[in-house]
C-alpha cells in the first residue's frame, strides 16, 4: 500500500489501485514517540524471529472521497499514528540500499499535513531513531551481514505483515466504526472515543467548520483532557446522583454521549430546544442592546446534546475550571487573590491525600460556579455569596482531610456519600444541584456543616499544628489550612 499505492481485496483477489492515502485537518497530531515506533519495531522482529507465517499489524480506517480535481482519495480516519510509522520504517530500511534507483519513493510522506509542534518534532525523530536501529553501529557501518538481515526485516514487512483496511464512502459511517472498533479493542483515552462518536454527529457540518472545532480540541493538552473528564465532569455526574465513581472508560462514556439530533420524545426535545433558544440568544444583539445577561447553554447535570454542542460544552467547563483553579488577584473571573486558595496553592499541594480533597474542594466550586455564578455583569451580591461558598466549600473538603492521616479515594468517596461516621460526612454536590438559590445552599450549609474538634482531628496533624501555632503566618500568608476553620467558626479549641 505504502510503495506500490495498492490494497489487496481479500474477496476476489484483485487490488485496489491508485490509492492516495491523505490526512485530513480534522486528524489529531502525530503523536507518536520514539518510544513507541521502537516497540512497533521490535515487535515485527520478535514476530519474524518467531517464524510467523502472518503478523497482522493493526486496522485501517479509510473515508473514500474525491479532491478538487476530482481525483479520487482515501482519508485516513483511524490508524495515522502506524500509518506515518510505518512510513518512516520503511524509509530507514531503504536508505541501506546503495543503489539510489532501488530506492523507492513514498508519495504518502511527501504531503503536506496539518502544521502542529508534536509532529514536526516526533516525525524526524522517530526516522532517525529508526536509522540509529537499522544501522549496525553509532559511525554507520553496514556490514553485509547486517544489511541483509535487514532486507529480510524489510521482505518480512511487505509480505508477512497484514492491515486490515476498512473503506467506506460515508464518512459518518467510517466514524461510527471507528468509535465501535476502539470502543472493543485497544483502549484510548475515554475522551478520544467521545470526540469519535460526536464528529459522527456532525456530519451536516461543513468540513470548514469542523476543523475549526477539531483544532481548537486539540490545543488542550490530551493529558488534561483525561484528567478533566475522567476526574473532574466523570465524578460530579456521578456524585450529584449518589452514585460511587469508578474509573471513566469506553464502559461509562455514554454518559458524554448525550442526546443525538434524531432523538425526537419529549425529554430530548425539552433538552434540544433549551440549548437552541440559548444559542439563538447569545448569537443575536439581545443580549447587548437589553444590557442583559448571556443565557448558559450548559448545566452539569443535565444531559449533553451530541455533535458540536459537546465540543462547546468541552471548552465551556474547561476553561471556567481552569479559571477556579487560578489565583490571580487581577486576571481570574471567579477566584481571585482567596486567601484559603493560597495556603492550599503554597502548603498543601503535593501527595495523594492533598490532591484527592483540592479535588473535592474544585469540583464542588465548579458545580456552584455553573448553576449560580453569571458568566458575565456579576453583581456585588453574586461575588459575596460565591465568597461565603468558597468558604463552606472549603470547610467540608478539608474536614475530611483533617480526620485522615493517610487519605485515599475509598474513604473520600465514603465521605462524598455520606457512608462514612466521621463529621462533615454528607453529599455536597446533591446539595448544590437541589437548590434552587445560593441563599437557600448556602443556608442548608449552616446547618449541616459542623465544627471540628480537637478529637475530631487526627493526631499527626497535631504534630506541627496546636492551638497556639495555628495563626502563625509567613508574609501575611497562614501557613496551617485550620486557621480558616478557626476565623469561620469551625473550629472548637
Amino acid at each position: 500500500m505504502l510503495l506500490k499505492n495498492r490494497i489487496t481485496r481479500k474477496e476476489d483477489g484483485r487490488p485496489i489501485d491508485n490509492v492516495r492515502l491523505t490526512i485530513p485537518e480534522y486528524q489529531r497530531p502525530y503523536k507518536w514517540t520514539a518510544r513507541n515506533a521502537i516497540q512497533l519495531l521490535d515487535d515485527i522482529l520478535e514476530a519474524r524471529n518467531s517464524n510467523k507465517e502472518v503478523y497482522r499489524v493493526g486496522t485501517l480506517i479509510l473515508h473514500k472521497t474525491k479532491n478538487d480535481n476530482g481525483q479520487d482519495v482515501y482519508e485516513i480516519v483511524d490508524g495515522q499514528q502506524r500509518t506515518i510509522t510505518f512510513s518512516l520504517l520503511l524509509t530507514a530500511l531503504y536508505e541501506l540500499e546503495e543503489d539510489q534507483e532501488k530506492r523507492p519513493v513514498i508519495d504518502f510522506l511527501h504531503q503536506q499535513v496539518f502544521d502542529n509542534p508534536f509532529s514536526r518534532h516526533n516525525i524526524p525523530n522517530n526516522l532517525n531513531a529508526f536509522r540509529r536501529r537499522t544501522y549496525k553501529s553509532a559511525e554507520g557501518d553496514k556490514s553485509v551481514e547486517h544489511n541483509m538481515d535487514m532486507k529480510s526485516l524489510r521482505n518480512f514487512i511487505e509480505q508477512q505483515c497484514e492491515l486490515i483496511v476498512v473503506i467506506t464512502e460515508d464518512v459518518s459511517e467510517a466514524f461510527q466504526f471507528f468509535d465501535s472498533q476502539n470502543a472493543r479493542g485497544k483502549a484510548l483515552y475515554p475522551h478520544d472515543l467521545l470526540k469519535a462518536y460526536h464528529l459522527r454527529e456532525m456530519a451536516d457540518i461543513d468540513e470548514v467548520r469542523t476543523e475549526q472545532i477539531v483544532k481548537e480540541w486539540e490545543k488542550i493538552p490530551q493529558q488534561d483532557l483525561a484528567v478533566f473528564f475522567g476526574d473532574y465532569l466523570y465524578r460530579i455526574k456521578e456524585w450529584i446522583n449518589g452514585n460511587w465513581a469508578y474509573k471513566l472508560s469506553e464502559h461509562n462514556i455514554f454518559k458524554f454521549k448525550g442526546i443525538t439530533k434524531k432523538a425526537n420524545t419529549p425529554y430530548a426535545q425539552f433538552f434540544k430546544s433549551a440549548y437552541s433558544y440559548a444559542e439563538f440568544i447569545n448569537s443575536s444583539a439581545m443580549p447587548f442592546v437589553s444590557g442583559t445577561r448571556e443565557v448558559n447553554a450548559f448545566q452539569l447535570n443535565t444531559p449533553i446534546i451530541a455533535g458540536k454542542p459537546f465540543f462547546d460544552y468541552t471548552k465551556h467547563y474547561y476553561e471556567i475550571l481552569k479559571d477556579i483553579q487560578d489565583n490571580s488577584k487581577y486576571e481570574g473571573f471567579y477566584i481571585k487573590g482567596n486567601k484559603i486558595v493560597d495556603t492550599l496553592d503554597k502548603y498543601y499541594n503535593k501527595g495523594v491525600g492533598n490532591r484527592i480533597t483540592r479535588l473535592l474542594f474544585d469540583t464542588a466550586l465548579l458545580l456552584y460556579v455553573d448553576r449560580f455564578c453569571p458568566a458575565t455583569y456579576p453583581t456585588k451580591v453574586d461575588t459575596e455569596l460565591f465568597e461565603q461558598f468558597v468558604a463552606f466549600a472549603f470547610v467540608w473538603a478539608y474536614s475530611l482531610r483533617a480526620q485522615y492521616s493517610h487519605l485515599g479515594w475509598q474513604s473520600a468517596q465514603n465521605y462524598v456519600l455520606e457512608r462514612s461516621g466521621i463529621t462533615n460526612a454528607f453529599n455536597i454536590y446533591k446539595l448544590i444541584a437541589d437548590s434552587d438559590t445560593p441563599i437557600s445552599l448556602l443556608s442548608t450549609l449552616a446547618d449541616k456543616l459542623n465544627p471540628l474538634s480537637r478529637e475530631d482531628i487526627f493526631d499527626r496533624v497535631y504534630q506541627k499544628v496546636d492551638d497556639k501555632t495555628i495563626d502563625e503566618h509567613e508574609g501575611n500568608l497562614f501557613k496551617y489550612y485550620l486557621h480558616f476553620f478557626k476565623i469561620n467558626h469551625f473550629y472548637n479549641e
